[in-house]
């Protein structure tokens, strides 16, 4: 029977889930865990890595609303939206 990845608890943030994440990586990379334990840890880090994509596209969301012109949504880069030197002013 196929396992259900692991849920992520209400209330977690975005910056402690990535923080866990790469730990997790930085744990299976080294190669000193047990085979359970490593299928553990990357069922883990799948349903992390679920939450942090989750996380990204509503704050994608949230920035397009933002950024709403005329009923068209407009997607700036924010090089483009700090001007040519970056800093917002708008100067080189």
């Amino acid at each position: 029977m196929p396992r259900k990845t692991a849920t992520i608890p209400k209330g977690t943030r975005f910056e402690d889930a990535l923080e866990e994440l790469e730990t997790i990586v930085r744990a299976l990379e080294s190669g000193e865990q047990t085979l359970e334990e490593s299928l553990g840890q990357f069922e883990r880090g799948v349903g992390l890595s679920r939450f942090c994509r989750k996380s990204l596209a509503e704050a994608e969301r949230q920035v397009k609303v933002l950024l709403e012109e005329d009923g068209a949504e407009r997607l700036a880069d924010f090089d483009e939206a700090s001007g040519p030197g970056g800093d917002g002013t708008g100067a080189s």
